[in-house]
Formats: C-alpha cells, structure tokens, sequence
C-alpha cells in the first residue's frame, strides 16, 4: 500500500487541490435567494488547511525565483558600478587636465605681467633636472643656443629671480640658482631703497648684506634687484627680510632674506633673452661703448 501510495504521489497531489479548489469554489458560492455564502464553516476550515498546503508548494518556486533575481539585479549593480567608476576616472582626468591648464594660464598671466614691466623677451623653459655636481646649487633646463639661450642670462619666474645661466648648448642649459655659493645679485630694499649685495649660502636662506649706517631696514621688507652691475633688469624680486643679524662694528650688516622663488617645487622658468653689456664685451670684444647700453630688447642676443 505505501508503495502504491509513493508510486502515485504526484496524481493524489494533484486530486487533492483539485478537490480543495473545488470546495473552496462551493465555500464562495453565493445563495440565489439571499445572496449570502454558503458554508461559512467550510471556508474557515478550508483556509486553515489551503494556505499552508499553498505555501509549501509555493515556496521552492518563490525561493528560486528570488534568487535568480537577486542574481540578475546584483550582476546589473555590479555592471553599473564599473561603468561609473570608468565615467569617475576620466572625470578625474578631466580635472587634473583643466587644473593645469588653469595653473599654466595662471603662470602666463603672472609671467606676461613680470615681462610686461622688465620690458624685454623671455623665453619659458621646463625644468629637466638638477644640475650633476652636488656641491653647486643648479638645474638644467631643456632650452638652448637654437633657442637663443646663452650664458650670462638671468633666469626668472612669475614670483622672482631664479638664477643666472651659466652654460648652454644647442638645445640645453645649466642655470645657477640664488642659492649657491658663489652667486651675488645687486639689491635694495623696495621700501627705502637701501643697497647692499645678496648672497647665496648654500641653504634655503639668503644673505643681504648692506651699509651698516643704514637705520631702516625691518623684518619684512622685500628686496629686489637694483638693476646696478649689469647682470639682471631692475625690480625683480628677490626675497623678504626674515632676520636681522646683531650690529657689530664693521661697515656692512646682514639680514637673512627668504627668497621668493620656492626652490622645491621649481617647474619651470623663464629666460630673460637679455645679456649684460659687459658680459657682451668680455665674450665677443665689444666696443667699451657698448657697456653702458641700458637692458632693451634691441640686446637680445642675435
């Protein structure tokens, strides 16, 4: 009997709904005469006995059916999501891009202001490198001779004085920085129009040394080139006065100067195509006329 019954589960399944569909039909059957349903017992007997046979067949199929969409949605959600961190990438580029042409304009604005008042030709060039000896302070530069870039020529950003070139060939050069040793710019303090001489130190400081008879020079101040001794144009900044040195008795005081370039974060400069008269008669034998040729652009090297 019970393999008779296991044979033919899935008919006696089925004649079993079938017949509860039946009377729960029959349960909603309304009377003709009253319009009320018949067999309220029915009903509620039927519901207690439909609604969990219902849902223990139902229940694979929902269970499947949720599955299967939980699948579809997060293979769509996953989908979605690189297709938005693609479109997130390229907008990042995008900025990045808009952001340095921004800073180059920004650049351009400041330098076409810088050579607006020096009144003569620069020429930009990118920062390739740090120059090959470790004790001098210098970078190379990716211009050159072909560009008109030769030695003797002051280098220069939108904030102020980088440096002087030192050597150059077709298509590269070395530029000296203010840091070094060994460079000395002419300067005056644009406040009282003090002079005195700006020297590198090898560090991140500069030293400003100046009549010590001079009373007013503060912590603060901004120094800039003087224009005197030929080598770079008047009213290029230098630095700020950070620090006054105690007074002694010799001739000169120093005052530590902050320059105005941000040596670190150098990128790119401009070269003033202008070489002082001087250096002009002590490379190529000019006549001694020449040396006192103010800075003009007619200078510019040829």
């Amino acid at each position: 009997m019970r393999d008779l019954l296991y044979r033919y589960r899935l008919i006696l399944l089925l004649l079993v709904l079938a017949g509860l569909g039946v009377l729960t039909w029959l349960a909603n059957e309304r009377s003709p005469a009253t319009g009320e349903r018949r067999g309220s017992a029915w009903t509620t007997a039927l519901l207690e006995l439909v609604v969990p046979v219902q849902r223990a067949v139902t229940a694979p199929v929902d269970y499947v059916r949720g599955v299967w969409n939980d699948y579809v949605a997060l293979v769509g959600v996953r989908e979605a999501n690189q297709a938005l961190s693609r479109d997130l990438d390229l907008l990042r580029d995008e900025n990045l891009k808009l952001r340095e042409a921004l800073l180059a304009t920004e650049r351009l604005d400041a330098i076409a202001e810088t050579q607006e008042s020096v009144g003569l030709p620069m020429l930009p060039a990118e920062v390739a490198g740090l120059g090959p000896s470790i004790w001098y302070q210098s970078v190379l530069l990716d211009r050159g001779t072909k560009q008109g870039v030769e030695p003797g020529m002051p280098a220069v950003t939108d904030a102020g004085v980088v440096g002087l070139v030192t050597a150059s060939s077709p298509h590269a050069a070395k530029a000296m920085l203010l840091l070094d040793r060994q460079s000395a710019i002419d300067g005056m303090v644009q406040r009282t129009r003090a002079r005195g001489i700006v020297r590198g130190q090898g560090n991140d400081l500069l030293v400003f040394e100046y009549d010590a008879r001079e009373p007013d020079v503060k912590v603060g101040d901004e120094v800039i080139s003087s224009g005197l001794g030929g080598v770079y144009p008047k009213g290029l900044r230098i630095g700020e006065i950070v620090e006054l040195s105690p007074a002694g008795r010799g001739l000169l005081a120093q005052a530590r100067v902050r320059p105005a370039v941000d040596f670190g974060r150098l990128e790119q400069v401009y070269v003033v195509l202008w070489r002082s008269p001087a250096l002009e008669l002590l490379n190529e034998g000019d006549d001694v006329s020449d040396v006192t040729k103010p800075p003009s652009v007619s200078a510019a090297p040829r």
